[in-house]
Order: C-alpha cells, then sequence, then structure tokens
C-alpha cells in the first residue's frame, strides 16, 4: 500500500466519521485523552463506559479474528484493570464488542465508538482489530479516564505504511527475552516493523547450519574496555548469538503483535566477523572478530564461491523470516582491499566496471536478483545507490535525506532513517547523569519535528516513501537498561509521525507523561531528560551563588528547595534565577497537576564547586567526534563517564575568573583507543610531547596561548589519578585550554574533571 492510498483512506473515512452512530443527548467530556500516537479523527460524544467486571467481550460466531484480538484485549484489561473479561460469541449485548467489516477498507484501519452501553470496535481485518483493541487499551490507562472511558468515535488508519524500530544486535547483544519485551512496546505504538541488525564486523548472531563457524567464531570477539563488566574478565570473549529457533519464535512473537520482523545480513562491507570465520570469503589477509567500532574496512570478495555462500546463507534466512524484504546493508564499504586484490581487479576488468562502487552496485543487483528470484525485495542503505541495482529495491536513507531524494525520484521506494536526527544512539540531552553515547543532542522534540517527507522529493513521486523509523546501533548501548534509556519515550515521538496525519507539539508533550507512567507500569525505565531539571551555577557577589533552572521541553512548572529535602507540588515555584548562600544543596523537579514528571534533580553549591568542572561542563575544542565514554573501572560502585574528542584530546573551560594564584587538580583516566577510522584516522590531532607518557598542558585564552602548567602524565602511570599544578597568578577573567600531549593510541588519556584550589 503506498502512502497516497493511506491519505486518501484516512480523508475517506473521516468523511464518514461526520456521521457517528446515533447518540442520546447529553453533556459531553471533553477532558483532553492521552493517546500515542493520536488518532487521525476522533469526535468526543455524550456518554461514558466505565467497565463492569460482568461484562463481556463479545464477537460474531465463526469470527476467528476477532476471537484472537479478544483474547490478547482480554490480557490488557486484565493487566490495567486486574478484572478478567468472559470472552463469548453471539448477539452483542453491551460491554466490549469486537467484529470485522468489510465497509472499513484498509488492512490497518478501525473505528472506535463508546458510549454509555460499551464499547465497539470495527475493522475489515485482524490488524485493524488488533490497533483499534491498542486504542482502547490505552484509554483504559488514560487519567481522564479512570471514571470511565469518555463517549467518542474514532475513525482511524496510519500516514505511512513503514513504520519501524532497528535494534543492532551485532555490537552488543540482547535476549531473546529482551527482544520480546521491546516488541510488546512497539506493538503499543502501532509499529510495525523490526529491522533487526544481525551481522557485522563485531559479531555474527544468526546460526547458519550449514556454515556453523559463522557463530562459532565469529560470534565471540575479545573483551575490551568497559565490556569487561559484562564478561567478568578481559580474558573471557564476548560472546553470543541467536539459534534458528530463537529467531523463529521472535519471528513468531512479533507476528502475533502485527509487526514484521526484516533481518539485515550485511554484505559487501561489515564482513570482518563473517571472513574471521572463513577466510575463503575475505581478500586474503588473516582477520579476528573486530573489537574496534567504526568501519573496518574487511569486505567480502567477489569470487563465484563467495556468492554461493552468501546465497546458501539468504536460503535459511528466508527460511526463518517471511518478511518480504531482506536488508543486505550495503553501507560504508571501504573499497581499500578491493582496490588491492588482483582477484577483484580481474573479475572488474570481466565485466567492463571501472571502479570499485560500481562494482558494489554489481555485486548488490546480483544479490537482489537472487532475493527477487524467490519472490523477496531488496532493501539497503543509501551506498547502493552508487552503482546499478533493482528497479524493485528498496533505499534506506541514513547519510541525511539526499539518498531518500535522490532514490524517490528515481522511482524507488525509501524508508527515511537519517543520522544523526533518527538515530537513538545520539544522546537526548546534556544532563549529567545521561549515561555513553553522541552527545549530539537528538531530542525527543528533534525525532518529532523530523517530516519523513522531505521537500526535495518531486510530488509526483512522494508515494515512494514508504515511512520512518528510528535506529538503535549498539556501540554504546552494552545492556538493556542503557537500550531502554535510548529508546522511550523517543520511540513514541517516531509512532505518532508516522502514524498521525497531523503533528502538535504542544498536544503530544501534555499527552506523554500518561505514556511515561504507561512504560513505567510495563517494567520500562524511560528517560526522563525530556522533563528532568538542569541546574546551573555560577560564582555571584558577597559570598554568594547564582542558580538558573530549565528543563529541556519548558512544560510544566519547575519547583524546588534550597534545604536539601525532596521538592513537591507546593515547594516554591521557579520563576527566575536566585542566589543563595554557600554551602546550599539545590533539589529541582518538574510538576503538573500535582505529579512530578522526573526524578528530582539535585546540586550541592560550595566554594569548591563553583571552581569545579566535570568533562561536561569543559567543551571540546572540536567537534570532530565527540563521545562520552564509560571508564573501565567502577568509581564508588559506578563507572563514570567522560566527554572527549577522540580525534582531539583538548577540552576548553570558558569565562573562568583568575583574579589571584590557583592550584588545579585535574583527574585523568586511560582508556582503549578501540576505533577503526578508516580515512579519518589522518585528521587525529597530534601534539608533540615532551616525555614518552604525555604531558597535560594548560593555556591560556586559547590553545595556542601562553602555558600556564603542564602536569606530566607519567604520575598518572596507566590509570585514573589526579594530577597537580599551579596556574601563575593572573588578572581577570580567561578561557582556560587543556590539552594532552602525543597522540591517542593503543590507548586514550581523558579528562575526568578539573578543580582550581
Amino acid at each position: 500500500m503506498r502512502r497516497t492510498l493511506l491519505l486518501v483512506l484516512v480523508v475517506g473515512l473521516s468523511a464518514c466519521a461526520q456521521q457517528p452512530p446515533k447518540r442520546d443527548a447529553g453533556p459531553i467530556d471533553d477532558t483532553p485523552l492521552s493517546l500515542i500516537p493520536q488518532p487521525a479523527h476522533m469526535q468526543r460524544l455524550p456518554g461514558r463506559y466505565k467497565l463492569d467486571p460482568k461484562a463481556a467481550i463479545t464477537v460474531t460466531p465463526g469470527d476467528s479474528a476477532a476471537r484472537h484480538v479478544a483474547a490478547q484485549l482480554q490480557g490488557w484489561v486484565r493487566q490495567a484493570r486486574g478484572i478478567t473479561l468472559a470472552i463469548v460469541e453471539g448477539k452483542p449485548r453491551g460491554g466490549i464488542v469486537l467484529a470485522t467489516s468489510a465497509a472499513i477498507k484498509g488492512r490497518e484501519a478501525y473505528t472506535l465508538d463508546v458510549d454509555g452501553n460499551g464499547v465497539r470496535i470495527a475493522a475489515n481485518d485482524e490488524t485493524g482489530l488488533y490497533y483499534g483493541a491498542v486504542t482502547y487499551a490505552q484509554l483504559l490507562t488514560d487519567p481522564a479516564a479512570q471514571a470511565g472511558v469518555p463517549g467518542l468515535h474514532i475513525v482511524d488508519a496510519p500516514r505511512f505504511e513503514w513504520r519501524g524500530l532497528m535494534l543492532d544486535s551485532s555490537r552488543h547483544f540482547q535476549s531473546v527475552s529482551e527482544i520480546e519485551h521491546l516488541l510488546d512496546q512497539m506493538a503499543m505504538h502501532k509499529l510495525n516493523t523490526f529491522h533487526w541488525h544481525l551481522t557485522d564486523d563485531q559479531g555474527w548472531r544468526l546460526q547458519i547450519t550449514k556454515y556453523p563457524k559463522l557463530t562459532e567464531i565469529g560470534a565471540c570477539r575479545k573483551t575490551v574496555g568497559p565490556d569487561i563488566a559484562l564478561t567478568g574478565s578481559a580474558d573471557t570473549p564476548y560472546c553470543g548469538f541467536y539459534t534458528q529457533d530463537e529467531a523463529k519464535q521472535i519471528v513468531a512473537y512479533a507476528a502475533e503483535r502485527h509487526i514484521t520482523v526484516v533481518p539485515e545480513i550485511e554484505m559487501p562491507g561489515h564482513a570482518q566477523a563473517a571472513v574471521a570465520a572463513y577466510p575463503k570469503l575475505g581478500n586474503g589477509k588473516k582477520l579476528t572478530v573486530s573489537s574496534d567500532w567504526g568501519v573496518n574496512t574487511a569486505l567480502f570478495n567477489t569470487d563465484d564461491a563467495t556468492f554461493v555462500v552468501l546465497q546458501d546463507v539468504l536460503d535459511e534466512v528466508m527460511a526463518i523470516f517471511p518478511s518480504t524484504y531482506i536488508h543486505v546493508g550495503g553501507d560504508e564499504a571501504a573499497k581499500d582491499e578491493w582496490e588491492h586484490s588482483k582477484s577483484v581487479q580481474a573479475r572488474m576488468k570481466t565485466l567492463g566496471i571501472t571502479d570499485e562502487e560500481k562494482m558494489q552496485g554489481w555485486f548488490v543487483a546480483r544479490i537482489g536478483d537472487y532475493l527477487e528470484a524467490h519472490g523477496r525485495r531488496l532493501i539497503g542503505w543509501d551506498e547502493i545507490l552508487d552503482g546499478k541495482v533493482p528497479a524493485s529495491a528498496t533505499v534506506m536513507s541514513w547519510r541525511g535525506t539526499a539518498g531518500a531524494i535522490k532514490a524517490a525520484n528515481a522511482g524507488h521506494d525509501v524508508v527515511m532513517a537519517p543520522s544523526p536526527t533518527l538515530y537513538l544512539d545520539r544522546l537526548q540531552s546534556t544532563l549529567p547523569d545521561e549515561p555513553a553515547g553522541r552527545p549530539s543532542g537528538q531530542t525527543l522534540k528533534t525525532i518529532y519535528d523530523f517530516d519523513p517527507v522531505p521537500a526535495g522529493i518531486a510530488p509526483d513521486k512522494a508515494q515512494h516513501v514508504l515511512g520512518e523509523q528510528v535506529t538503535v546501533f549498539t556501540e554504546y548501548l552494552p545492556d538493556w537498561y542503557s537500550t531502554q534509556h535510548a529508546i522511550f519515550p523517543r520511540m513514541a515521538a517516531v509512532a505518532e509521525r508516522t502514524w498521525s496525519p497531523k503533528a502538535d507539539w504542544n498536544s503530544f508533550i501534555a499527552r506523554l507523561p500518561a505514556q511515561m507512567a504507561r512504560y513505567r507500569a510495563a517494567g520500562i525505565v524511560p528517560a526522563d531528560g525530556v522533563f528532568a531539571v538542569a541546574i546551573a551555577s555560577e560564582a555571584a557577589v558577597d559570598g554568594k551563588a547564582r542558580v538558573t533552572l530549565s528543563n529541556q521541553s519548558g512544560y510544566g512548572t519547575i519547583r524546588y528547595t534550597t534545604d536539601g529535602t525532596a521538592p513537591t507540588s507546593q515547594s516554591t515555584a521557579y520563576t527566575a534565577p536566585f542566589e543563595v548562600a554557600l554551602p546550599t544543596t539545590v533539589r529541582a523537579n518538574t510538576f503538573q497537576n500535582g505529579f512530578g514528571l522526573a526524578g528530582p534533580r539535585d546540586r550541592s553549591i560550595d566554594a569548591a564547586s563553583l571552581l569545579h568542572r566535570t568533562s561536561d561542563g569543559l567543551d571540546t575544542c572540536t567537534d570532530k567526534l565527540a563521545l562520552r565514554l564509560s571508564a573501565v573501572n567502577a568509581v564508588d560502585g559506578a563507572r563514570p563517564v567522560h566527554k572527549v574528542d577522540i580525534m582531539d584530546t583538548c577540552w576548553m573551560w570558558k569565562g573562568v575568573n583568575l583574579d589571584g594564584r590557583y592550584g588545579i587538580d585535574i583527574t585523568v583516566d586511560r582508556l582503549p583507543y578501540n576505533y577503526a577510522l578508516w580515512k579519518d584516522a589522518a585528521g587525529i590531532v597530534s601534539r608533540k610531547a615532551r616525555s614518552a607518557a604525555g604531558e597535560i598542558e594548560v593555556h591560556q585564552d586559547t590553545c595556542t596561548g601562553p602555558k600556564l602548567a603542564t602536569l606530566p602524565l607519567a604520575k598518572a602511570k596507566d590509570g585514573r589519578a589526579t594530577l597537580q599544578g599551579t596556574l601563575p597568578k593572573r588578572e581577570g577573567t580567561h578561557d582556560l585550554c587543556f590539552v594532552i600531549t602525543g597522540k591517542p593510541g593503543p590507548k586514550l588519556w581523558v579528562i575526568g574533571d578539573v578543580q582550581l584550589r
């Protein structure tokens, strides 16, 4: 189904919605409801239906689709209200009625009606009934419906047919139960596509019976850095894969929730784990499974024997996954090995292909033809456009939106997944308690504001936009807790933008607190950075500090205390920056309707804290490849997170009052430098060191300004330590630049924090 047909469907259903079933006159409860995604059309009506424990879910005799959804709805009602409704067949007599109806057009469309007598959900097929039941389940957990669901008439259908999420199980591995937990939440958001990234340089995660070494060797890598916390030892490899039975279990679990699983088997690049298992697939180098993040250069070769192996692999993949689409990757295929391979160069000459990018096009087209011959369609990242690809190929645009524009205008279907906007490994706030990740600020609003149809696509080609998905690459998401933090609540934003015909940020953010409560009830720990209070302080006169409070969304009322107690809905409301005497602990939270919207945040403010910065409080001098990285070893039970540009180990502390003479303490840490940077490695900044271990230099105003202090790193040995120095007497306000001499690799020195004394 194309996007234009979906929009026509919504318009047609909306026209029908102007004539809801006849209702008795009476007052209409117009209290806002907290549905996410927002239905395409919702009309509020008189009446209210309070669920009666003696009520039943009624289906038409022989309606197997309705019976199936009734059993699912029965479970949701039990979770929400603690009652088990009977499921009966026969003539409706109030309660909840589920029915298929040919009058409702569209595979995912449904209607939902509520009045004082009960609830009726109707759809063309089981998928529509399922989504109608999901909407009713949300209403049961809506704060505005606790006394009964208010009268309403909903006519609903999605804006796009592809509403997805990609999970990377190669860099870090998730259990079957964790993935099922994720699928549960995808279904409750009406997302319908689970793109499963199963192979990469760092691990091959799917059992292939014909080639057992793919998992015997390819599913394990050397444990490096913070991953020691997962394996318990650097000597224990990081391993994990899904058996075919487990993969089939996940496919079946997803199908029960009307979610299609699209597997991704990377080719021709991101192939190092496969080549480590079967060197004959590569280009002559003996490789191990990579422990490095980034762009590794291992490629499959182009021999016919290699295509036989890949086709065998795809045969087993297609036997597990019934999806129309098979994702073949195609991204970041560094051509170094092909450029130096006599075999590949000879094949290019035979084929009359003049460059390696076109050779990748030939490679992908050959795989695409194989998939097409087996009734499947190829989908790949937008690099597949660099060569000739089958007309039926679908392009997933990740390098911004340019690939989507090019593909759609050329007649290819496209799925929007642009980096960095829809990449959930990018952090969603600047709060100091954010976990490790890429600090590029992809906030909830950033995702909500993204429109899946770029302006550069010609109007007559817009139907080629199938939809969009968020991507969850897991280099810096080592466990389920951090993965949840990255996904929720940003999943809600992409759900609404791919389902609802209109965007309304103010309405969305007002509906979000109820959704956050649903997450917690489902055992999900969502990030609360959209509501959490950021506390900033700076020195003021007379030994006081000036405190500024803010939250990311601007929603709700910020309330705070200065006596160390937890803030409540009765605490002082923040209206403007205020001054506090030293020392003081400020605690703050955001409130709406008497409820706290986030966990309270606090800051202890004293004379020392005003002269202290963590690496989060410093600016990196450049933004070539800034990261927040977890330390290898824990401190007081937690592993610190350090911000660093791995291409340029340089930080700035702006606007420091240097009147007088200061001692300076700089805490440093040593992290593994496990990054494959390919051609970007040429951009790593190297500074001349005066010793083998290197130094931290402190410069005034700029990084080439007067050198104020040099702190030898030799004193830190090879781990976390605090280095001490003295700054010469200066007057006025200046910037301080901190640079680490030498060149990163194989380990990386980072700054943890800076304290002036």
